[in-house]
């Protein structure tokens, strides 16, 4: 869960969003460093008058200017694109749940059982209890399993949405007309928050997404009463 004056992520609930959070630490290390070394250049060029004729034509120099940035490039390169692989990978999922963005809530249906299906529409802020967020709580949670592979098939029915949960690494375009395929898999028991991250019309703001990963006897005994409810 995001808080004020936060600089960095939000703790890691998938082991997905675990290897992007190692790779975001990674990358910003060579950053600093390259940033170090540039300051450290202009500081000198600017304070100091001394010149050497073999800086200012030397073949060595050009060769390692030429290939330290191509290294970095593909060191960069390199973690970047197992990770794109590993968010692509789809297992054996244990469940299937499909995604679907209306103007403006979720809905979502377990398509493993015959009749579980509901609408998550976002809590208005006179109902909210104590302890809940504003513009975050929806009716209706999307309930998973704990360390379970999950397949999430995400469409809409009407624009451009985007089913998003950062705490999980997950974010993908719910496009009309069209099934696009996500996994995830919560590392821990939790209450987990996202938005819709594509501007879809006035109510964009007001379409939040709700994931509760709960333990597989806890998943088993609510969709037995949610089937029972139906």
């Amino acid at each position: 869960m995001a808080h004020p004056t936060q600089l960095g992520f939000q703790d890691a609930a998938s082991p997905v969003m675990e290897e992007l959070l190692h790779f975001h630490d990674h990358a910003l290390m060579i950053v600093f460093l390259i940033s170090a070394l540039v300051l450290y250049i202009i500081v000198a060029m600017v304070s100091t008058k001394l010149t050497n004729k073999f800086i200012l034509d030397s073949q060595e120099i050009e060769i390692v200017w030429t290939i330290l940035p191509a290294v970095i490039l593909v060191m960069i390169a390199l973690p970047s694109l197992r990770i794109l692989y590993l968010m692509d990978e789809i297992n054996d999922p244990h469940l299937t749940i499909k995604a679907m963005g209306h103007q403006w809530y979720w809905s979502y249906e377990y398509t493993d059982y015959e009749n579980l299906n509901f609408d998550a529409y976002m809590v208005p802020t006179q109902d909210l209890t104590p302890g809940q967020f504003r513009l975050l709580e929806t009716d209706h949670r999307m309930v998973i399993p704990v360390e379970s592979p999950i397949r999430i098939l995400v469409s809409a029915e009407d624009v451009l949405h985007s089913w998003a949960v950062p705490s999980m690494g997950v974010k993908m375009d719910a496009v009309p007309g069209r099934l696009n395929q996500t996994a995830l898999l919560a590392s821990r028991p939790g209450v987990y928050y996202g938005q819709c991250s594509e501007i879809c019309g006035a109510n964009h703001s007001f379409m939040p997404i709700v994931i509760e990963a709960v333990p597989l006897p806890y998943f088993e005994t609510w969709s037995a009463n949610q089937l029972d409810f139906a």
